[in-house]
């Protein structure tokens, strides 16, 4: 049986975020499925929790202003008017539920990305052991579609690591979900060439 799935945002989202804890807002403690989020909430929760999660949302939205703008003239305006409150973003709580790769067809997630935020989370979940340390800060499992990244934060993810990690992103997204071994080694080569990491 799955775990119920809880977070901010929209399943839709093509880019599935899990992060260890939750805002330290009675309401984000007790949340116990998905939910987008309103306009000035992202400001609130900042106001009221301090400079962690405000932190965390700001970095969020530098990485998809990078990898979308969407439109958008900043970040700051994709934080303000977008981040969380449509269909295009999923910030999870829940523990990962990552198919193998047998299954990733069968369940629809063959096109979903899967990123575990700090690899701290990423060791408590088991996940590191089954990805592929391209560097200190990311590992990655083509095969699963997975990226472990540091955390949300100004100094774990800078903005040149933020940029890396887009790069990861793209080109996750322009594969095909099933490789052998020697893919996947070549795939982690061609990062490295392409000077990703």
């Amino acid at each position: 049986m799955k775990n119920k799935v809880i977070g901010l945002g929209a399943l839709q989202a093509k880019i599935y975020f899990y992060i260890k804890n939750r805002p330290p807002l009675p309401h984000y403690q007790s949340l116990a499925s998905m939910e987008t989020i309103t306009r000035g909430e992202i400001s609130r929760i900042g106001n009221e929790t301090g400079n962690h999660w405000r932190k965390v949302f700001n970095v969020y939205a530098k990485l998809m202003f990078e990898l979308v703008p969407e439109g958008f003239s900043s970040w700051q305006a994709l934080r303000d008017e977008q981040l969380l409150q449509k269909n295009e973003h999923c910030l999870l709580f829940s523990p990962p539920q990552i198919a193998t790769n047998e299954k990733l067809a069968e369940v629809g997630e063959d096109s979903k990305i899967h990123i575990v935020l700090g690899k701290g989370y990423a060791e408590q979940l088991k996940l590191a052991e089954n990805c592929t340390w391209l560097s200190h800060d990311f590992a990655i499992n083509f095969q699963q579609k997975l990226i472990i990244c540091p955390y949300f934060d100004y100094r774990q993810l800078s903005n040149i690591k933020i940029t890396q990690l887009c790069r990861l992103i793209q080109q996750l997204s322009t594969h095909n979900t099933k490789f052998t071994e020697l893919e996947v080694d070549a795939n982690t080569e061609s990062l490295n060439v392409q000077g990703i990491l």
